[in-house]
């Protein structure tokens, strides 16, 4: 994730960021300590970590709404 913006939050908007940041980290370790995969965004794309992450596909199936209705 890149953040271009570089100007400081406000008090509210930092106590908001911070609780976030706990959230995720706190997520992050029950999944570890559980041994589930998590899936995080790098180089423009989510990606599956984890030793029972699921393999990807080759050829990945298409998952777009079917519109026909």
């Amino acid at each position: 994730m890149k953040i271009t913006l570089k100007t400081m939050p406000s008090k509210e908007s930092q106590v908001i960021l911070d609780s976030l940041q706990k959230a995720v980290t706190q997520a992050l370790e029950r999944k570890r300590r559980l041994g589930h995969y998590v899936v995080v965004w790098r180089e423009g794309g989510p990606v599956m970590i984890g030793e029972d992450a699921p393999k990807v596909s080759e050829n990945p199936v298409s998952y777009e709404a079917d519109r026909s209705f």
